[in-house]
C-alpha cells in the first residue's frame, strides 16, 4: 500500500465551509464520489438517490480513505488508491463537485479552491507515525490554550482529547472508538487500540506515558 496525505485550501485562504450543511455536504461526498461512476452520475446521484448510493458503497470503491479532517478553509486527506489513478479521479470529482454545490449554495462563481491538490507522498516510517495525529490535531488550532500542540507544548492534554472528540469533524473520534462516520474509513493500517490513540496526545505536551490518569484511558 502507498499512503499518501492530500490536502487543499481555498483560494485567496477563504473560507470554504461555512456551516455544518456544508461540512456534511463534503463528508457525503467523501462516499458519494469514491467510484468509479463517471462525475455527473455522482451529481445525478447526490440530488435524486442518495440513499441507493450509499447501500452499494465500497463495493467499487477507487480509494481507501485512512482519516481526515476538515478545517474552516481547507481540509486534509489520507488516501490510498484501490485502482490504479484512484486517488487522482477521487480528488477530482471531490473537489469539482465540492466547488459546484458552494457556488450554487452562495450564487457565486470562480474557483474555489487555490489550485491542485497537494499530493504528499508517506514514504518514512516516522513521516508513517507521525501523520494521523497531525491530520487528527489540527482542530487544536481553534483552541487557544491548546496552540502549543505543534511544538509539543500543549497545556492541558485532556481538555484537548475532550475538544476533538467534540469535534466530528475528522475521524478522530472513529479511532478513539465512538462511531462517528466509520463506514468512510479503512483503519486497519493504523492498528493502534483507542486508548493508545487517546496516550498519543500527552506525546505533544511532555507528560510522561506513566502519569496519565488511568480514568482517562478507560473513559
Amino acid at each position: 500500500m502507498e499512503l499518501y496525505h492530500l490536502l487543499n485550501r481555498g483560494v485567496e485562504k477563504r473560507e470554504i465551509f461555512l456551516d455544518d450543511r456544508d461540512r456534511f455536504r463534503f463528508v457525503h461526498g467523501l462516499r458519494l464520489f469514491n467510484s468509479s461512476d463517471a462525475a455527473n452520475n455522482t451529481t445525478y446521484l447526490i440530488e435524486k438517490d442518495y440513499n441507493d448510493f450509499v447501500s452499494r458503497y465500497g463495493a467499487d470503491a477507487i480509494v481507501d480513505i485512512h482519516g481526515w479532517c476538515l478545517m474552516k478553509n481547507h481540509y486534509h486527506l489520507l488516501l490510498s488508491d484501490r485502482i490504479e489513478g484512484g486517488i487522482s479521479m477521487f480528488i477530482r470529482k471531490l473537489n469539482i463537485g465540492y466547488a459546484k454545490y458552494f457556488n450554487k449554495r452562495y450564487d457565486r462563481s470562480g474557483y474555489l479552491f487555490q489550485g491542485r491538490t497537494k499530493k504528499i507522498h508517506i514514504n518514512s516510517d516516522a513521516y508513517f507515525l507521525h501523520i494521523l495525529n497531525y491530520v487528527h490535531f489540527n482542530p487544536l488550532d481553534y483552541m487557544t490554550s491548546a496552540r502549543g500542540w505543534r511544538e509539543r507544548a500543549l497545556k492541558n492534554p485532556i481538555q484537548a482529547h475532550q475538544y476533538l472528540m467534540a469535534y466530528r469533524w475528522s475521524s478522530y473520534q472513529d479511532y478513539c472508538g465512538k462511531k462517528n462516520f466509520s463506514s468512510l474509513l479503512t483503519m486497519d493500517n493504523f492498528r493502534d487500540s483507542p486508548t493508545k490513540i487517546k496516550k498519543h496526545i500527552f506525546d505533544h505536551s511532555g507528560t510522561n506515558h506513566t502519569d496519565i490518569p488511568l480514568q482517562f484511558l478507560l473513559e
